[in-house]
């Protein structure tokens, strides 16, 4: 019965998107259409999507305002260049990863359990706080992280099939763990926590749970961009690094992992177009967040996904 509820339609639809969406962008590198400059664009909207979804859990699904992102990010990328520079292969490459992974999400445990008591803009201050200290441990450990001068000359072993794979495993298991009994029970959370403390829900460890799964990703994130781009330092990932991810979370709607993904292209291509007008891009792209909050302050998406957006298309279909 189960093997029948995966192997479905819907799921081999999907599927074979996937992989054709994979084998066109390959295609276009391959062949130069997309250039040096546009496969950065790409790396950077990938590297997006994985913080994005990932706070998301957190912020739109849990209802935990976390503002620190970018230090779970920079623990990815530090642990993932540290041992990417002394294997300096393909397994080290990886290995760095899922080392960099674990790191973020044990601190992310350890720092949730007692943080996560709090709750809004005091659990928003811990968090900030909380990455701020990852920044300056970062920045005060010379003999390892080379201090505020960085790391240079990471080798570089992610590429468009690292980054493809990575980004959809994220979105995949993301979205089957809001869709199990425990997804259900951090959106319990978000709703009403009183009532589903009520109801015999532990919430303390639903948010730990979900904040370490974020912390987890937002390592696998800084990891890719470590050696994507060759070189990070401190101050790459600070507090503005926590704010842009939360922008994304936000303009796509809190609560939708389809609002993220969008959300981090449209953002990411915005700013690639707006870069020939330097003087003026911040200015237009604050502008253009304002508005869009104004107008529609739930995000492009609000808490739909773009399987909800199907249903609605059948049901009106099948009315007509």
């Amino acid at each position: 019965m189960n093997s029948m509820k995966v192997i479905n339609k819907k799921n081999i639809l999907i599927l074979i998107v996937i992989i054709v969406f994979y084998a066109v962008a390959q295609a276009l590198i391959n062949n130069g259409t997309i250039n040096n400059f546009y496969e950065i664009t790409l790396a950077t909207i990938c590297i997006n999507i994985i913080l994005a979804v990932s706070l998301n859990l957190v912020t739109g699904f849990t209802g935990q305002f976390s503002l620190g992102h970018a230090g779970f990010m920079s623990i990815g990328a530090y642990v993932g260049a540290l041992i990417n520079m002394e294997m300096n292969s393909t397994s080290g490459f990886l290995a760095g990863i899922l080392a960099g992974a674990a790191a973020a999400a044990i601190v992310g445990i350890l720092i949730g359990i007692p943080t996560l008591r709090l709750k809004g803009d005091y659990l928003a201050i811990a968090t900030l706080g909380m990455a701020e200290i990852i920044r300056v441990v970062f920045l005060n450990m010379d003999d390892i992280t080379n201090g505020a001068a960085g790391l240079n000359g990471i080798p570089r072993f992610t590429n468009w099939m690292w980054l493809f794979i990575f980004t959809a495993l994220t979105i995949i298991l993301i979205n089957n763990f809001v869709h199990s009994s425990y997804g259900r029970a951090c959106i319990s959370i978000r709703e009403d926590e009183i009532a589903a403390e009520s109801m015999g829900v532990n919430t303390t460890m639903y948010k730990v749970m979900a904040f370490a799964i974020g912390a987890f990703f937002a390592g696998i994130a800084g990891a890719l961009y470590s050696s994507y781009f060759y070189f990070i330092k401190p101050s790459i990932f600070g507090f503005m690094k926590s704010i842009d991810i939360l922008v994304i979370v936000v303009f796509g709607g809190m609560g939708s992992i389809t609002g993220s993904v969008i959300a981090a292209v449209v953002l990411a291509v915005l700013t690639t177009f707006l870069q020939s007008y330097s003087e003026l891009r911040m200015i237009i792209y604050a502008l253009l967040l304002i508005v869009i909050m104004i107008f529609r302050p739930q995000g492009l998406m609000g808490t739909k996904e773009i399987t909800d957006l199907f249903k609605i298309v059948k049901k009106n279909e099948k009315n007509q």
